[in-house]
């Protein structure tokens, strides 16, 4: 039996959404069955692969490998030509459908048998928040529909045939949904197109990456309005009716061109030219053009005199307006005098030349020397001498290396250096007032592989904000030209989560090289350097930061845990960077607090074995191929404050406990090294730390540093 419906998804560029849209239609019941047509238009990330996976999976996915990227016209056309079903829906890889759509998109279907279905559509902004929904309260057709905004194409569900028989297929130029859309509503009857008020299709606007930024490619809107101009039921229409049909479009195409963030100022002429052509083309059967300014202004736009409309439009004889108001409030303090002297310097010193060979570092918020811009910063002075790197830290910052360069924030010099260099290495984020020069290049390193709910998610789980402000993190994903990511899995996410218009740099993790290289020799010295003897054997307890504690309070009683484990069996707690102070504080003489410890590297190879929860430590520490114990009694508690990106105790590296005796129990047993255990753990590997290969921040430094391509 023939699916009533085939969805057609194409995908270029959206690895971090795609796995979502498949779930929204592939985790709905289909009373009449559905086909998921899965088009990748050649794109240079994970989209293509993960089509494959999905379709391996699951039969009704259909998976198509374009060899050349056409766009989303030729994409959906491909997608089009495969289809089988009765009735075609296209949902964009980085959309999704709404739960329970699916259902009642086929009810209404068999129920009516319309060419065509119109659906409501919610828009969601890039903060996840829905702006508004679009929806159908009245089916318009023919001349009517070109006289109204153009559908959504996701509220468009059109019998397959009903698109043969009137020979209606996507451009592929830039605007396509819009031609398609007048296209459909002026080919149907208004009798054959039915109606779904509620939103059954939700469309991400304005995402990072998405198509339709800041391009000259905007005029190619101007050639689809004149294919859509030239549809019969518009050029046989009423002269009074063309015109107000092309005024409409005149304005609409003029206020595109003007819209700085849109059109870049040296592609307007074109445009205008384009849009020039345009009016005198369907200037034929009009009515006359209107008085006063409007029609001095399509005048001038019919003879091609771009200055002279310009000079209009801005209104000549106009006042340029009054010179800003005095600030007359004197500064009260000196701090205050100072403060505004600084930022008069850092202006003064972003207008200076930027130094082609200056790098300047920063981790977990200038607190110190640390994770992967440190692993960086060795390997620069090795294969790119000629970049001097200099370290951002706080005053009483400890563990700087002998011979590290250092500046403290808010300084005169570190002013100089900020806005001077080439090169911003962070893994956290600089300040929000710190600018990004078009020629500076800053790399966002990060420091995790995420389990938790991170970035642009967040919203979904309002307990966990805090101080979470997405205007700010918008702004700073803006600044970033590089983000490295550790593994597949954390690429997807970040996505979505932190997407960029730069260029991600799926390497693994600089600081894990010193993990993936450790041997013997490494281990006695890390043991040495903690004063841990080679006959203990060695725990160590890592547990994360939880939002609903104010200070660090281990769900794992470690002193007890001592106790339990014997004699012979040294305990490392590790608490979570974002505590000042321990809750808690251990008192057993068999467990040593490494709470401040500068080098977590060093504790993982010093140690046997490790216990965390929700860390994103336990990503690093798999590389060593030690046992790695999960204590998670909040599991679900977590899931939900947080939210996850895969399900832990299903997808553990080894063992998973939830309770103190279970934990106990498996250390003592040997359950933590057993087969079952060591298996989990190279699944978990395979998954996460493939690239993990001592060669990380050497990738990392050829491609930003010396501008190799990453191999």
């Amino acid at each position: 039996m023939p699916n009533l419906t085939s969805l057609v998804v194409p995908a270029w560029q959206v690895q971090g959404y795609l796995n979502e849209c498949l779930d929204s239609i592939l985790r709905q019941q289909s009373v009449e069955g559905v086909e998921v047509v899965a088009v990748d238009d050649a794109s240079t990330d994970h989209s293509g692969q993960i089509i494959d996976e999905r379709a391996a999976a699951d039969p009704r996915v259909v998976a198509i490998h374009l060899d050349t990227n056409g766009g989303p016209g030729a994409a959906r056309n491909a997608g089009l030509e495969r289809a089988t079903g009765e009735y075609v829906w296209f949902v964009d890889g980085d959309d999704r459908i709404a739960p329970g759509a699916l259902a009642a998109v086929e009810a209404k279907l068999r129920e009516e048998k319309p060419d065509v279905l119109l659906v409501g559509v919610a828009r969601e902004r890039w903060n996840r928040k829905v702006s508004r929904f679009v929806t159908p309260k009245k089916a318009r057709t023919g001349l009517d529909a070109i006289l109204a905004a153009a559908p959504p194409l996701g509220g468009l569900v059109v019998r397959r045939q009903f698109l043969i028989d009137a020979g209606i297929r996507f451009e592929t130029e830039w605007y396509e949904d819009m031609a398609f859309g007048y296209a459909v509503l002026a080919a149907a009857d208004a009798g054959n197109v039915a109606m779904i008020e509620p939103p059954c299709y939700i469309h991400r606007m304005d995402r990072q990456g998405s198509l339709r930024g800041r391009s000259k490619r905007h005029v190619e809107l101007v050639r689809q309005w004149d294919r859509t101009l030239r549809l019969p039921v518009v050029e046989q229409a009423d002269p009074k009716i063309r015109r107000k049909i092309l005024n409409r479009v005149i304005g609409d195409l003029l206020t595109l061109m003007e819209n700085g963030a849109r059109v870049p100022e040296k592609a307007r002429p074109a445009m205008f030219t384009e849009i020039s052509k345009l009016l005198r083309g369907h200037e034929t059967r009009v009515s006359p053009r209107p008085g006063g300014l409007g029609g001095m202004r399509l005048k001038l736009l019919a003879d091609g005199k771009y200055s002279a409309y310009r000079l209009l439009r801005r209104g000549r004889g106009a006042v340029d307006g009054v010179i800003g108001k005095v600030r007359g409030a004197r500064t009260k303090s000196k701090a205050a005098r100072d403060k505004k002297a600084l930022q008069i310097y850092y202006k003064q010193q972003l207008r200076e030349p930027i130094d082609e060979n200056l790098a300047v570092y920063g981790a977990y918020w200038y607190r110190g020397y640390a994770c992967n811009p440190a692993a960086i910063y060795e390997k620069a002075k090795e294969l790119a001498p000629h970049v001097r790197g200099v370290w951002v830290v706080k005053p009483g910052a400890r563990d700087v290396p002998e011979g590290v360069p250092t500046v403290n924030p808010g300084t005169k010099e570190y002013f100089r250096l900020i806005a001077r260099a080439k090169y911003m290495i962070n893994n956290a984020t600089f300040p929000p007032d710190v600018v990004k020069r078009p020629d500076a290049i800053q790399v966002q390193t990060h420091h995790g592989t995420p389990l938790k709910t991170m970035g642009l998610d967040q919203p979904r789980f309002p307990a966990s904000l805090g101080n979470f402000n997405p205007d700010r993190m918008r702004m700073n994903l803006a600044k970033w030209d590089f983000s490295i990511t550790p593994n597949r899995h954390t690429t997807l996410l970040w996505d979505r989560q932190f997407p960029i218009k730069g260029e991600t740099l799926e390497t693994g993790y600089p600081r894990n090289d010193r993990l993936a290289l450790a041997g013997p020799a490494e281990r006695a010295a890390a043991r040495a350097e903690l004063g841990l003897g080679e006959d203990e054997q060695v725990v160590l307890y890592a547990p994360t930061h939880r939002e609903w504690h104010a200070v660090f309070t281990p769900p794992l009683d470690v002193d007890e845990l001592a106790e339990a484990l014997g004699p012979k069996v040294r305990v490392l707690l590790r608490g979570h960077y974002f505590y000042d102070s321990i809750g808690f504080p251990p008192r057993h003489p068999r467990v040593l607090d490494v709470s401040t410890f500068p080098s977590v590297e060093t504790l993982a190879i010093a140690s046997d074995a490790m216990i965390t929860d929700f860390s994103s430590i336990m990503f690093d520490y798999a590389i060593l191929r030690k046992p790695l114990i999960i204590f998670a009694p909040d599991w679900e508690v977590y899931k939900a404050v947080r939210g996850v990106s895969f399900d832990l105790e299903a997808g553990h590296p080894g063992t998973f406990a939830r309770t103190f005796d279970e934990l106990v129990e498996a250390i003592r047993s040997g359950a933590i090294d057993s087969p079952e255990a060591r298996q989990a753990l190279e699944r978990f590997r395979e998954r996460f730390c493939s690239l993990e290969d001592g060669h990380a921040a050497e990738r990392v430094v050829r491609r930003v540093f010396l501008g190799e391509p990453l191999v």
